[in-house]
């Protein structure tokens, strides 16, 4: 008779799902744990399907994400009761903050682990199975985050996400980003610059430079900015596209300016969040700088780089908001000519500034969401005329995949949506020669171009 096998033994012949909410960062965390649970020999479990090791990576930015988190945990606990080995563990952003609240609330949890320790999530894993206790991991990492790069086990064959800072010192005073984040650490450049040569040897032909504030990085060696960083990625042989995400307007410095307009394999793109167009808002949300500011900063931009496509965050509904704030906002809007926009209704970040204000400047939910509607309306119009303008233009499409029609879909270098008529032997992370027949407010049709 064969012996039983060990936990450590069985873990291995398992299964893992990893469920992910919230940003690209989040996006890179949960490749980066199942690149991990891989390691340890576990298989991802097919959809909808059991596994063994189940991990939440959460998100706090949202309103409501704690509720969903916990209603997910309901689910887990049942499983947990049918298969007692089942290992539950939360990470990301809600278990930074609340992660021994999480173990006290659903007491089934095997481990909490923040974002400062996504490294550590194959040990944890064994440690758990082995020791049969909970573990909460909540610390933060090294001045200069090192990653395991060559395990991530990455959601695209040609796409990856690399993460070049982590972490905000601004303390907006509706962001909890510096709590689940922690204070701002930027990666050694040449260990970037080794991470992004090894992709493109793996075949990925896109990057994304990423971080909260994305423009604050600062090699911890040499002291050189995001423009330096954006010219040295861009010019590793054999890369197609680099993009970058999410800057902030105060560190729009010059050289990234320049890097930009640079063109070739830099993309001309630039997300560049407002969060509102009212000097009297923008001051009570602390983002250092007025609208003035962030006109001429977008100026210096155009300037430099004429075709460069921008878009922008807005929070609707902030604390004390007039309607006259609001205008301004819908203004800024009109003025400056977003390619895309990404708008949210306000709501109080535990911990935040604004979330200790109290209730006597709240706006009221139905104000909030007719203004919701009506700034998105406009930038529907706003957008559907832009793309409108682009008819007959030649762009080069990356193919990510099929839309529900079946259509080819990709996206421009400047990031635009494209549906692709009439492609024959195309395949995901081709790039294409696309003509736009037609603009739509969300996307544009297209259809190859020789």
């Amino acid at each position: 008779m064969s012996a039983m096998p060990s936990p450590e033994e069985r873990l291995r012949r398992g299964s893992y799902r990893v469920e992910t909410w919230g940003c690209q960062m989040n996006v890179l965390d949960g490749e980066r744990m199942a690149g991990k649970l891989r390691g340890l020999g576990l298989t991802q479990a097919a959809d909808g399907g059991g596994a063994d090791v189940v991990i939440l990576n959460t998100c706090s930015v949202r309103e409501k994400a704690d509720s969903k988190v916990y209603s997910a945990l309901g689910v887990l606990a049942e499983k947990k009761r049918e298969n007692p080995d089942l290992v539950i563990g939360v990470a990301g952003c809600l278990a930074q903050v609340s992660g021994d609240e999480i173990l006290e609330r659903a007491p089934w949890v095997d481990f909490v682990v923040g974002t400062g320790n996504v490294e550590r999530v194959g040990q944890i894993v064994e440690d758990v199975r082995r020791e049969r206790r909970q573990v909460a991991e909540l610390t933060w990492p090294p001045e200069s985050p090192a990653y395991q790069f060559r395990q991530i086990s990455r959601g695209s064959a040609f796409q990856a996400y690399v993460t070049v800072i982590e972490g905000c010192d601004q303390f907006c005073t509706f962001c909890i980003v510096p709590f689940t984040r922690g204070r701002e650490r930027s990666r050694r450049g040449s260990e970037i610059l080794e991470e992004a040569a090894w992709l493109v040897g793996q075949g990925y032909t896109e990057i994304t430079l990423l971080g909260q504030t994305v423009n604050a990085y600062r090699d911890p060696e040499t002291g050189s900015g995001l423009g330096w960083l954006l010219a040295s990625v861009a010019g590793v042989p054999g890369l197609r596209r680099v993009r970058f995400l999410t800057s902030h307007p105060i560190f729009m410095d010059d050289s990234l300016i320049a890097t930009l307009a640079a063109g070739g394999n830099i993309a001309p793109y630039l997300h560049l969040p407002a969060q509102s167009g009212s000097d009297r808002v923008l001051y009570r949300m602390k983002r250092r700088y007025d609208r003035e500011d962030y006109l001429e900063t977008i100026e210096r931009v155009r300037r430099s780089a004429p075709g460069i496509a921008l878009s922008s965050d807005f929070i609707v509904g902030f604390p004390g908001e007039t309607e006259e704030d609001f205008e301004a906002t819908l203004d800024l809007l009109r003025q400056v000519g977003f390619a895309n926009v990404f708008a949210f209704i306000y709501s109080p970040r535990p911990g935040t500034a604004s979330a200790r204000w109290g209730s006597e400047k709240s706006i009221a939910a139905e104000v909030a969401s007719a203004r919701l509607q009506r700034l998105l309306s406009l930038q529907a119009e706003i957008q559907a005329e832009m793309n409108r303008g682009l008819v007959g233009s030649v762009f080069e499409v990356l193919v990510e995949g099929r839309d529900r029609q079946g259509q080819d879909r990709g996206r421009t270098a400047c990031n635009r949506i494209v549906h692709i008529q009439g492609a024959r032997s195309i395949r995901a992370g081709d790039y294409v020669p696309v003509r736009i027949v037609r603009g739509l407010p969300n996307s544009l049709q297209g259809e190859p171009a020789g």
